[in-house]
């Protein structure tokens, strides 16, 4: 079975879903009239986890887990998994049994299972840390909170916002924002995306001018994205792509990213010799790489 499995941590004329057997009976305690034994099902007393994905047509009990998984035939070598937020993907060749199917999941059900949890952790995270967009809402800014304030009676020399430092120490700083008590939440949140964007870019070319010498390369021109799966990308002609929401995070974890995109310039891989790349002016990436994947990022919409 060995040879036909293939790992993925990316997302990707089946049977009906099997049903599952029966859970067994458990005996707890006495009755209090008769002082018999009481039979109640297992179900009563102790619910397994369960991964649903939205376009499942398979399950299989998994350990202590139920996983209902979305399974499909095509023109491929291998039996695939693939492991998101919406949960459990297989693939096989078309010439691959159900039976052998099944005994593949099994083998890998430590992994599929580690990896599930670990995705809704993920959703968990970031559904906790939505933004509601409205006067007072906090959201991170270089790690630290940043209180938003509609204020209609300024402009901000044409800005349309401006950050006021708190005068207690401990407190978080305030975003004023020239919009009416009555503003929309997409009014707010735009203007709030306008000012984190011009932040952005005035502190990734800071970034990018202090590690560039150090790396001994040349960029040439910076680019803030807003890519759905990647925080930043070079090309050989020297663009950076980082993405602007990078301002959520600390300067170490931003620091991380920029010298990432810069070892590109020289090494365009992840081979060993760029890592040492890295490794040169970020001697703790593996650490702050950690921080990028763990930590949550507030949802926007």
């Amino acid at each position: 079975m060995r040879g036909l499995l293939q790992h993925t941590l990316d997302l990707f004329d089946p049977p009906e879903l099997e049903s599952t057997p029966p859970e067994p009976p458990v005996l707890l305690g006495t009755n209090a009239r008769s002082g018999g034994l009481v039979t109640v099902p297992l179900s009563a007393t102790l619910q397994p986890a369960r991964f649903v994905h939205p376009r499942a047509n398979r399950q299989l009990a998994l350990g202590d887990a139920v996983v209902a998984y979305e399974f499909a035939r095509g023109r491929r070598r291998t039996i695939g998994f693939a492991v998101g937020v919406e949960g459990l993907s297989v693939r096989a060749p078309r010439w691959v049994s159900l039976r052998d199917v099944e005994d593949a999941v099994k083998e890998k059900s430590d992994w599929i299972l580690r990896k599930l949890s670990e995705a809704r952790e993920r959703h968990d995270r970031l559904e906790a840390a939505r933004i509601e967009w409205k006067d007072g809402v906090t959201f991170p800014f270089l790690g630290e909170p940043l209180v938003l304030r509609l204020d209609p009676s300024h402009a901000f020399a044409g800005a349309g916002a401006v950050l006021e430092a708190s005068a207690t120490e401990g407190r978080p700083h305030t975003l004023r924002v020239a919009l009416a008590q009555a503003a929309s939440p997409a009014q707010i949140r735009d203007m709030a995306q306008s000012w984190l964007m011009r932040q952005a870019r005035r502190i990734f070319a800071e970034r990018l001018d202090h590690f560039s010498p150090r790396l001994q390369v040349t960029w040439r021109r910076l680019a803030l994205s807003n890519a759905a799966t990647r925080w930043g990308s070079a090309s050989s002609d020297g663009t950076i792509r980082l993405h602007w929401r990078l301002v959520h995070f600390r300067m170490p974890v931003i620091d991380y990213v920029v010298a990432h995109e810069l070892s590109h310039l020289r090494v365009m891989d992840h081979s060993p010799r760029f890592w040492e790349t890295v490794g040169s002016v970020i001697p703790d990436y593996a650490v702050r790489r950690r921080q990028l994947k763990d930590e949550a990022v507030p949802r926007w919409q």
